[in-house]
């Protein structure tokens, strides 16, 4: 089919479907529909960020035919430095030029550090060193690049948005990396902000296969790896129950022979609503309790899925573990979510559970487990993790509901601290 609609094409058309986009694009590089001042692309190293800015810059400055005006007149193009502005988001592999066919490619006036479109559109270059660069000229539209990396970022940032005052609906394209700066999290929180994401493997057609290998290798499971390569803004919150720094000392090695595994099972309020949170751990239980040791083997949770489909994804993840039973919050659905696990494996060994305290207060006891170093995570836990690092003493510091660690919450009550609890009890009865 794709031969055939290639050769179907006229010689023109050929020539002008490498230029089109649209045609070719990932969804994250694609911008959001609606009524938005920023769009900011949210991804891991190579996952195609600076090509999405750059298409965008084109799509607000191109009219229909080379000579036509597009939505834009005057943008502005600003990079961590100068030499990197010119040299990624201009001259790059994935920059504007490369991204223009000949008849629409703007010409470089490094003395104006200025880009000049052949239909009179221009796009000024500014350094976030110097954000006093951008107080008096205007815009009505601008590509930021790397705005985590800005060593001034707060006032390059504001200096730039009182610039942006040109035409009826001036916009702002950002792509970035995540890190943890206050200018990009107060950036997201606002509503008139829209968010697309990927990882570094959502652009692996481009990619060399060894470099995904070697650093999902490296790196999968830490913060370097959430930040760089799945394009996640790991945060730190006052008074979170786990840290970054805890959960990197949390680290599997090689997992030893097992003498439980559990599945928890946390389902969501609704279809669609939150995910399922899927958390599958085990534990060994050599010595008295303050001996054993838990490890997460596995975080299995699923988004948008039916009862049907939650049900099954936690079945499928018990027979891949050999899982002594699957632990389920009934809150929500009461014996409704019990049936639903029975309905795709009757034989499923199910045990309910009943959340009487809130889940800040069920997480503490699991938590202080992580601080005595006795529970250990295998790789890939990478989104589980981030909802960690946001939950505090006062609740659940994210978006949505904590699905994930409620899971991880079921699945090690069950195996060290409700057991813990009944190893003592013979014991406190005898001293009594």
């Amino acid at each position: 089919m794709r031969e055939r609609f290639l050769n179907e094409l006229t010689e023109g058309e050929r020539l002008a479907l490498p230029y089109l986009f649209e045609f070719w694009a990932h969804d994250h590089q694609l911008p959001p529909d609606g009524d938005w001042r920023s769009w900011v692309i949210l991804g891991g190293r190579g996952a195609g960020k600076t090509r999405a800015g750059a298409e965008w810059v084109r799509a607000q400055v191109e009219g229909a035919r080379p000579l036509d005006r597009g939505r834009c007149r005057r943008l502005a193009l600003v990079g961590e430095t100068l030499d990197q502005a010119r040299e990624v988001m201009i001259f790059g592999d994935s920059g504007i030029m490369a991204c223009s066919p000949m008849d629409r490619r703007p010409r470089w006036h490094a003395s104006r550090r200025c880009l000049e479109w052949p239909n009179g559109a221009e796009a000024m270059v500014f350094s976030a060193y110097d954000p006093e660069s951008l107080r008096g000229p205007q815009f009505d539209g601008a590509w930021a690049d790397e705005l985590a990396k800005w060593p001034k970022a707060r006032e390059t940032w504001d200096m730039l948005q009182f610039g942006l005052r040109l035409g009826d609906d001036p916009r702002v394209c950002v792509t970035t990396t995540p890190r943890n700066v206050p200018v990009v999290k107060e950036l997201l929180e606002l509503p008139s902000t829209v968010v697309t994401r990927a990882a570094t493997e959502a652009n692996a057609a481009h990619l060399a296969a060894s470099f995904l290998a070697e650093v999902r290798a490296r790196y999968a499971g830490t913060r370097l790896g959430l930040q760089e390569l799945d394009g996640i803004l790991v945060d730190e919150v006052d008074g979170a129950l786990w840290t970054r720094e805890m959960l990197e000392g949390a680290r599997a090695g090689r997992v030893p022979d097992l003498t439980r595994v559990v599945v928890a099972v946390d389902p969501p309020a609704g279809v669609g609503a939150d995910a399922c949170g899927i958390v599958v751990a085990g534990v060994v239980m050599t010595g008295p309790p303050a001996e054993w040791r838990a490890f997460v083997l596995e975080d299995a949770s699923v988004h948008g899925a039916s009862p049907s489909g939650w049900a099954r994804a936690a079945a499928e993840a018990a027979a891949r573990w050999q899982a002594d039973r699957v632990v389920a919050e009934v809150n929500q659905g009461g014996a409704m979510v019990e049936e639903v696990l029975r309905q795709v494996d009757p034989l499923l060994p199910v045990r309910q559970v009943h959340a009487t305290r809130g889940k800040a207060a069920r997480a503490e006891p699991v938590a202080a487990l992580y601080e005595q170093g006795r529970v250990a995570h295998v790789q890939g836990m990478g989104d589980l993790e981030a909802q960690m690092c946001l939950m505090t003493q006062a609740g659940f510091a994210g978006s949505g509901s904590p699905d994930r660690v409620d899971a991880l919450v079921w699945a090690l009550s069950d195996l060290m601290i409700e057991p813990a609890r009944s190893w003592a009890l013979p014991k406190l009865r005898t001293l009594l």
